[in-house]
């Protein structure tokens, strides 16, 4: 299983994190011309060689009509008022001198960071991850401010290079094509930060929202470790916090931050392959013989829509010699309460049974692919040395009654459109 764990033992921001994916791709030099020419508007991006107590690793500078802009640090923008988001990123790593440069103030909204990202020559799944990590982020400030997320504005001073960060770890996780994605808790480091609203506690109120489930640290080190956009990079994109499993790891790489600190300021990558581990599943089940089918098949909609993984049914012969049925859920461990919840109230069962499974499964995604028919949603999935593709009954189905064609013929002639 192709493994990505990143060490946050002195925190993320979007610089710090594409630094060190940047170091686990082989042409380096090719992707960083291929980021420049994606058309995100003023920008340079350059990786040059750092090194930090001793560490060699790879500092990501992004210049914005030729300067660098990392002294934007995503708090700060004293002249504006609360709706009106800092510069969410400069971020670019723990640098918070804070300083301001003279820039016209515009700004940047929600809408038109989207116009930007759907202009970009990047593929459609790289668009649509950016623009979730920006939602993250916007809903955090709304969150953190109390203000609608339609008047929550990002500096445009440090947009462009913050839009840079963000597409770049997005491309580059597309390049890696990770089975799965661990890291360590989180170091927020401590102290306070400057910023529009006067000088709020670290971690900074929207860092603090999108990590919330994430397991987080302070420490001796003062200043900002994490930012909002390396905050949000990471809630997007890490399978599961906690310690570093066992990984067979082929490459390193340290993506440097622009400030020393006592430790090394950097994010370590590591990229190997892990021993396929099983996740934990509950299953609940229950003996029905006094339940119409429409009120057993009303509860079992119910527990789909709660997020049950699998709901299903056994004919089973019962006491007294009644045919009844066995329901049987199959659920993550946090749903538990939720469907024992669903069972009782719609079903006429006094008692659930519950037992605990390894349950191993293959990476599955959806993609929409275009067609002669239209759009059609393909299910791949792989694992265990195994790839699969399969296109979804519904869509087949809707072909087959428009076209008089059979389910069979309308797979051949896609599959075929595919190859070519």
């Amino acid at each position: 299983m192709k493994t990505l764990y990143l060490d946050l033992g002195m925190g993320a921001a979007g610089d710090m994190l594409s630094a060190a994916l940047l170091e686990l791709i082989d042409d380096k030099e090719a992707f960083i011309k291929e980021m420049n020419n994606i058309g995100i508007p003023h920008v340079e991006i350059i990786a040059e060689k750092a090194k930090k107590c001793g560490i060699s690793g790879t500092h990501v500078k992004v210049l914005v009509d030729g300067v660098e802009e990392h002294s934007h640090d995503h708090h700060h923008d004293e002249h504006d008022h609360h709706h009106h988001e800092h510069d969410h990123h400069h971020h670019d790593d723990h640098d918070h001198d804070h300083h301001h440069a003279e820039h016209d103030h515009h700004h940047a909204s929600m809408a038109d960071i989207e116009n930007i990202i759907n202009s970009l020559k990047v593929s459609d799944k790289v668009k649509r991850d950016v623009i979730n990590i920006y939602k993250l982020i916007a809903e955090a400030e709304s969150k953190a401010h109390d203000a609608p997320v339609s008047e929550i504005h990002f500096h445009e001073v440090g947009t462009m290079d913050a839009i840079a960060d963000v597409t770049m770890v997005c491309s580059l996780m597309e390049k890696l094509d990770l089975d799965c994605v661990m890291a360590s808790p989180v170091h927020v480091g401590s102290g306070h930060v400057h910023c529009a609203h006067g000088i709020l506690p670290v971690p900074a109120p929207a860092t603090a929202y999108i990590l919330k489930n994430v397991p987080i640290y302070g420490g001796e080190i003062k200043g900002e470790l994490c930012t909002p956009t390396g905050a949000a990079l990471l809630k997007y994109f890490v399978d599961s916090f906690g310690d570093m499993p066992a990984i067979t790891i082929e490459k390193y790489g340290y993506g440097m931050g622009n400030k020393d600190f006592e430790m090394a300021n950097c994010v370590r990558a590591m990229l190997g392959e892990a021993k396929e581990k099983g996740s934990e599943i509950i299953e609940l089940s229950c003996n029905l013989d006094d339940i119409t089918s429409e009120k057993l098949a009303f509860a079992m909609d119910m527990l789909f829509e709660a997020g049950a993984l699998e709901v299903y049914t056994i004919p089973v012969g019962m006491k007294k010699s009644r045919p009844g049925v066995l329901l049987c859920v199959m659920c993550n461990q946090d749903k538990k309460r939720e469907m024992l919840d669903i069972i009782f109230k719609h079903t006429t069962t006094l008692g659930v049974r519950e037992n605990v499974y390894r349950r191993y499964t293959m990476d599955r995604n959806v993609k929409i692919v275009s067609s002669s028919f239209g759009d059609v949603r393909v299910k791949y999935s792989k694992g265990y040395g195994v790839e699969r593709r399969k296109f979804e009954y519904d869509d087949l189905a809707k072909i087959a009654k428009e076209t008089g064609k059979t389910i069979k013929e309308i797979e051949h002639e896609i599959a075929k459109e595919i190859k070519e």
